[in-house]
């Protein structure tokens, strides 16, 4: 969508270095963590003020894309984004990584002074040239972070992360809801999760099939290294999660995965359902997604990680 040239800004609205992104541009595989995938086409780039930033982590990765020749002059941080301290990380570490699955980054206890009102501001530790003036104009793509059951308030909590996921969390930017035109849902063909979460229990490594998918899909998380856990497409989960959000548009990715495996298996309606092709279980999620989900008015199945 940033490729497209249709936008003026490209703003990430929650989240911080917890979160990774795993970008293609010209067949090459690029790795981010905070700064929004606008950089990577020339686009203005806000780390928006529901986001918390730790600055050595943050001026590491601009390096990084320095390094591979994007500018990073475009990069601008909202001056209402909290800041990660290195106690924050420290305390991730000792209290809170192993026992929720956390990225150890420092994220929760950000957010947690950030509500006890005893945060700091990226204005009073950033230098001006790199903080947003808070001014947008045309159109404006804002980028997620977590998936929809992540969410502080929807997820299965605790085992969720910090910040609101869902997409009129957008509206945090700094514009009314009523400026959203489209919402664009991201999913897998099949189902990760990194990261504590008792619905995906360790048993899921032991099974042939879906560790297979994992080996095939490189499913490991960019910001920790650490193997996802894999299983079938839950379609009852990804239907409440399009409705949840809203979504108008849907990408289903890593439709090449399952391919390859030669094995097309979903959850629907509490049951697991085999397909002999590819393209039975494709007509069979449009077909229920179109009758359960109102709000959809595309769905796109990706079979390479480099286009849709």
């Amino acid at each position: 969508m940033a490729s497209s040239g249709k936008y003026n800004f490209v703003v990430r609205w929650a989240g911080g270095n917890n979160a990774g992104h795993t970008v293609w541009v010209d067949d090459k595989k690029y790795s981010t963590h905070l700064v929004p995938s606008g950089v990577f086409y020339g686009i203005a780039s806000v780390v928006g003020p529901g986001c918390v930033l730790h600055p050595k982590s943050f001026m590491k990765e601009l390096s990084y894309l320095e390094d591979n020749g994007f500018d990073t002059s475009l990069v601008k941080v909202s001056p209402r984004c909290h800041i990660v301290t290195d106690k924050h990380i420290a305390y991730d570490k000792r209290h809170l990584a192993a026992k929720l699955g956390t990225t150890s980054k420092g994220i929760a206890p950000c957010y947690a002074d950030k509500s006890a009102r005893t945060g700091i501001l990226a204005k009073d530790v950033l230098s001006p040239d790199i903080i947003w003036d808070e001014k947008l104009s045309g159109n404006v793509l804002c980028e997620g972070a977590q998936g929809v059951w992540l969410d502080i308030d929807y997820g299965l909590y605790p085992y969720v992360t910090s910040s609101t996921t869902l997409p009129y969390a957008a509206c945090s930017v700094g514009f009314p809801p009523q400026k959203i035109e489209n919402i664009w849902g991201a999913a897998k063909i099949y189902d990760t999760r990194s990261g504590e979460d008792p619905r995906f229990p360790s048993s899921l490594l032991e099974d042939p099939e879906l560790s297979k998918i994992a080996s095939l899909g490189e499913e490991f998380g960019v910001t920790t290294g650490r193997p996802r856990k894999v299983n079938w497409l839950n379609l009852d989960m990804l239907i409440a999660s399009i409705n949840l959000t809203g979504t108008t548009n849907l990408v289903i990715s890593k439709c090449d995965i399952l391919k390859k495996l030669k094995k097309f298996k979903m959850f629907s309606e509490n049951s697991l359902r085999t397909f002999k092709t590819f393209d039975a279980m494709s007509k069979a999620i449009t077909l229920i997604i179109t009758n359960e989900c109102p709000l959809v008015k595309s769905i796109k199945y990706s079979h390479s990680p480099k286009e849709v």
